[in-house]
This record gives structure tokens, sequence and C-alpha cells, in this order.
């Protein structure tokens, strides 16, 4: 129980930066703060059944100029809208 413990802390902190640099896109992009952020990711996760750090990844791919994968296009799309209409 233990060491499952310690691995699944070991890969939490791994991912978070990872999560933390998606976190900086989405600010940078859409003019919001880290809060809000970090919600558009939560609020994506659950709408597409998605890990964030999964979410992120493909946030960040957008940066190198590959395109984000399809199934989040919508969730990210509907985030954004959700974000700005406040």
């Amino acid at each position: 129980m233990l060491l499952q413990e310690i691995a699944q802390m070991h890969t939490a902190l791994k991912r978070r930066p990872v999560i933390d640099m998606a976190r900086g896109v989405l600010m940078a992009l859409w003019s919001c703060s880290a809060d809000d952020a970090w919600e558009v990711l939560a609020n994506v996760s659950q709408q597409s059944n998605t890990k964030r750090y999964d979410i992120s990844e493909g946030v960040l791919a957008t940066v190198r100029g590959e395109p984000m994968p399809l199934p989040l296009q919508p969730h990210l799309a509907t985030a954004s809208d959700r974000l700005h209409a406040h």
C-alpha cells in the first residue's frame, strides 16, 4: 500500500510541470487567471473523461504547431466560450 502511494506521488510530481505549463499557455492565450486556467482543465477533464495531464499534453502540442487532439477540440472551445462569457 505504501509503495503504491509513493509511486502515485512520483507520477504526480512528474506530471505537474506539464499541467502548469499548459495552464500558463491558457492564461496567455485567453487572458485568464491561474485559477481560471485550472478550472478550464478540470472542466474539460470532466466533460471529455480525459485526465488533466493528457489535456495539458494536447495544449502544449499546439504550441509546437501540432493539432489539438480531435476529441478535445469541442470541449476546449466550450470551456473558452464559458470563460469569456463571464
